[in-house]
């Protein structure tokens, strides 16, 4: 065992030259470019989802509400049944209108019959009186029989128009018993249930379009110039997921007290998990785009003086003074202090000395690939072989010994797992 112990060291050793030597070695680091960017001055500002139509549906019609097939949440599409009105008394209704009109239609009939015989009348009165046959007088009264008779048409004509009015007021009443969805949508609210009577315009259920959802955002005035309707804006919700959005309009209005203004945004894209009160954050463009030289983020290190970043100069770390304006996204515009296409040490720089020895892009770490503080795959693997394992430092590997257990018990490791 203690012979294998040697051995296993000893090639641990030769797959990891100059360990004794590892405080000298290239800090491993990661590096990113300096370069020019499109960038648009933004402020950041708080809205939220709201709908572009929520309606309270209503009946057209009074009655005792016979059904009601939909319920909070349910999803309807445009024309689906929202409730239905009792029809028996509207049909009954019908039915009288139909009446009526048969009657005025046989009124009207009677009342043609005796202004024709008027009129022929007045017409044989005019001849005779022209060849002194009857007196004037005779002819006065045929002459108001004859408006009598005319009257009486007009009467019937009036009650053939009222009795197809009312037929027609009768079948919109039937028509209208159904209350339909307007649009697609999904049900907030119901307010009607069955046996209920609902006069006219009584409302019967909340319908949201979901299709229709916008963002509404109250912005500051003094950047209410700078807005430009049909803009790309983008954003995120509360999970963090990315929204992007065009400025719709910019609403006649203004919060005194915050000296704010509610502008609307459509939504390029409309998500299931969207809702109405969701919180948005929005990136709002107050500027025209430009180009800027940008450093990332993880570049910066604060020193007393301002912002220091350290550049590749030739495999060493050399720190540069940055002066840094506008943010980004992950990245800060860089005023002074970097050029473009400089090699900016991102990951690693914290413990860097001026001057040290780098190597970028990951150099540095554990020789043959293993996970930082545990040596390479092949090694690791002998050592878990012979109940040994290596711990990576700095100065090298730490062998340490397992403790198996009694073999009268199922093989099992105790202490740190491999």
């Amino acid at each position: 065992m203690h012979h294998k112990m040697i051995l296993l060291v000893a090639a641990l050793i030769a797959v990891i030259p100059g360990f004794s030597a590892s405080q000298s070695r290239p800090a491993g680091v990661l590096t990113d470019t300096v370069e020019m960017r499109a960038m648009t001055e933004t402020v950041t500002v708080f809205g939220q989802i709201v709908a572009v139509r929520q309606s309270n549906i209503a009946t057209r019609i009074g009655g005792v509400v016979n059904e009601v097939p939909v319920q909070t949440g349910s999803v309807v599409e445009q024309g689906d049944i929202i409730a239905v009105i009792d029809t028996a008394r509207l049909a009954i209704e019908l039915t009288g209108a139909e009446a009526e009109l048969a009657i005025a239609t046989a009124g009207l009939e009677v009342a043609t019959a005796q202004s024709d015989r008027a009129q022929k009348a007045f017409e044989r009165a005019r001849d005779l009186t022209a060849n002194s046959s009857i007196s004037a007088a005779q002819l006065d009264d045929r002459a108001s029989t004859l408006a009598e008779a005319q009257g009486g048409l007009a009467i019937a004509q009036a009650r053939i128009t009222a009795a197809q009015s009312a037929i027609e007021l009768a079948r919109y009443n039937l028509s209208n018993a159904t209350v339909l969805a307007p649009f697609d949508g999904i049900v907030l609210e119901v307010q009607a249930q069955p046996g209920q009577f609902a006069a006219s315009g009584s409302q019967v259920a909340t319908l949201l379009d979901t299709g229709t959802m916008e963002v509404e955002a109250n912005v500051p005035s003094r950047y209410i110039p700078a807005l430009e309707v049909g803009r790309l804006v983008t954003g995120r919700n509360d999970a963090g997921d990315a929204l992007s959005m065009t400025l719709r309009a910019v609403l006649p209005t203004e919060f005194s007290e915050t000296r704010t203004r509610p502008v609307r945004f459509t939504l390029t894209e409309i998500e299931p998990s969207f809702a109405i009160g969701q919180p948005v954050t929005l990136d709002l463009p107050i500027g025209e785009a430009r180009d800027v030289l940008t450093v990332p983020k993880d570049a910066l290190i604060q020193a007393r003086g301002g912002w220091t970043a350290f550049v590749n100069d030739e495999g060493k770390a050399s720190p540069r003074t940055v002066t840094i304006g506008a943010a980004l996204g992950e990245t800060f515009e860089v005023l002074s202090g970097l050029v473009e296409g400089d090699e900016v040490v991102v990951r690693g720089n914290e413990r860097l000395r001026p001057g040290q020895d780098i190597a970028p892009m990951g150099a540095g770490g554990p020789p043959g690939g293993g996970p930082p503080g545990e040596g390479p795959p092949r090694v690791r693997a002998d050592l878990r072989a012979e109940g040994l394992r290596a711990t990576w430092s700095p100065s090298g590997p730490r062998l340490r010994q397992r403790r198996r257990m009694p073999p009268t018990r199922p093989q099992m490791w105790k202490g740190t797992k491999p």
